[in-house]
Formats: C-alpha cells, sequence, structure tokens
C-alpha cells in the first residue's frame, strides 16, 4: 500500500507539472509577427538638415516603433545617397529606419502629402 501511495503521488506531481509546463509557454502569433509589420511603417519626421556629402540627414521625428524609440531629433545615415535627393531641410516626410551594424540607418523616405 505504501509503494501504490508513492507512485499515486508521483503521478499526480508530474500531472500537475505537464499541466503547468502547458499553460506557461507562450503562444505563437497569428499571421505576420508584430516586429515583421512594424518595420515596414513609415515615421512622420521634420527635416531639419540634409548632409550630402556625409550621407546623413537629420530628422525631427516621431516614435519609430520598430525601434522603440521615442520621438526627437537626431541625425542618420542613409542606406543610399540617393535618398538625400528626395527631401530638403523643411520639408515633411515619411521614413523608415533600421539599426544596421550598430548605427541607424534611413532605408526609405518620401515627403508626406
Amino acid at each position: 500500500m505504501k509503494m501504490f501511495s508513492i507512485v499515486f503521488a508521483v503521478f499526480l506531481l508530474g500531472g500537475s507539472l505537464g499541466v503547468m509546463a502547458a499553460t506557461d509557454a507562450p503562444k505563437p502569433a497569428a499571421g505576420v509577427p508584430a516586429a515583421s509589420a512594424d518595420k515596414t511603417a513609415m515615421t512622420d519626421a521634420e527635416v531639419r538638415k540634409v548632409d550630402k556629402d556625409a550621407k546623413k540627414i537629420t530628422l525631427k521625428h516621431g516614435e519609430i516603433k520598430n525601434l522603440e524609440m521615442p520621438a526627437m531629433t537626431m541625425v542618420f545615415q542613409v542606406k543610399d545617397a540617393a535618398l538625400l535627393d528626395t527631401a530638403k531641410a523643411g520639408d515633411k516626410v515619411k521614413f523608415r529606419a533600421e539599426k544596421i551594424s550598430g548605427g541607424y540607418v534611413v532605408t526609405a523616405i518620401e515627403v508626406a502629402k
């Protein structure tokens, strides 16, 4: 009888641990993951300065969700120097930025309509 009690207790304990593990596991997201969706989102900004020689642009921007960055004014590198032909100081723009090789890089920019 003692052996039966021990086996039964182990069975109950093992069963409850299995239930805990199953309920604590993260649930997979349906559809496109949020991080991927945020990568394509454009952020509103105002161009403060364009430096074609250094391939940089200074933007006063809103929150950049995919980078978890609050609104601020900062200097960005650009992925392609041709992006700097798109806007000039004072323009309202929409842009996309990513963290590449430890730096924040504008990968797309368009003048807001």
